[in-house]
């Protein structure tokens, strides 16, 4: 094994290739210097800087409206969509059509809401880039709850028919329960990728009400800061954060049952 050691360089320069870069943005958020590319001195000023700056704080409420409103909305009807598809209606075009928006490129997401919206001539604004990330995170809460749902016994729900429980009370007390780690790990995974989300809010939101991605893109587009790997660490560090604890939740949700 050990002569062959050499053939673990392209694993390692592999995972250098995906997170040196991420590292260095870490780093440089910490940088006194005000150019991004020479090290000045450790620094917190570019994270108090953040606090200040009036449409990253606009930016970051309209983000977490955004998210916590469409993480809401697709864990609802993505739960129901996925217990439907595997318990009543079973059939390939429906479980395909399920997937698509998770499938589909954004740009092709973003180009049929804005289409859509003015079809319908709606305005937009939050609500508009709300129903944009319920689409797509409704499937991807789908998906992961469908996974649940064929690791589970069906014997209970069975069982629980058997001794008189209407499909409503078999439903909340056996069948959600079960579920309940899968929908919290479609949940989590709903926010964080609302979170962090670009193309389909740039498309679908209204210009005087930007989400804080378009608000990062407008202020790397004049170079890249200090303050821009400082706002690009802490939200790194939710993501990090909300990953923990869907792992930590989940295993306690086990555990408990």
């Amino acid at each position: 094994m050990r002569r062959h050691g050499w053939l673990r360089l392209p694993f390692w320069l592999t995972y250098l290739f995906l997170y040196a870069p991420i590292v260095v943005l870490v780093v440089m958020s910490f940088n006194r210097n005000k150019s991004p590319y020479s090290w000045g001195g450790f620094s917190l000023d570019w994270y108090g800087r953040l606090a200040g700056n009036a449409s990253i704080r606009t930016g970051l409420l309209n983000t977490l409206i955004v998210a916590l409103g469409s993480t809401a909305l697709s864990t609802v009807l993505g739960t129901l969509l996925a217990v439907g598809l595997a318990r009543h209606t079973r059939s390939r075009l429906l479980d395909a059509l399920s997937t698509l928006p998770a499938i589909l490129p954004d740009l092709v997401i973003a180009i049929g809401l804005l289409a859509f919206y003015s079809a319908i001539k709606l305005t937009l604004g939050l609500h508009s880039v709300l129903i944009a990330h319920t689409v797509f995170g409704m499937a991807f809460v789908a998906a992961v709850v469908r996974a649940r749902l064929g690791g589970m016994d069906t014997s209970l729900e069975e069982a629980s028919r058997d001794l008189g429980a209407t499909p409503l009370t078999t439903f909340a007390k056996v069948t959600l329960p079960t579920l309940a780690p899968g929908i919290l790990a479609g949940a989590l995974l709903a926010f964080t990728l609302s979170l962090d989300e670009f193309v389909i809010a740039f498309f679908t939101a209204a210009p005087s009400e930007p989400t804080l991605p378009i608000v990062i893109y407008s202020m790397v587009r004049f170079g890249v800061t200090p303050e821009i790997n400082a706002l690009a660490t802490l939200l790194l560090a939710v993501s990090f954060t909300v990953v923990i604890v869907a792992q930590r939740l989940t295993r306690l949700t086990e555990a408990l049952r």
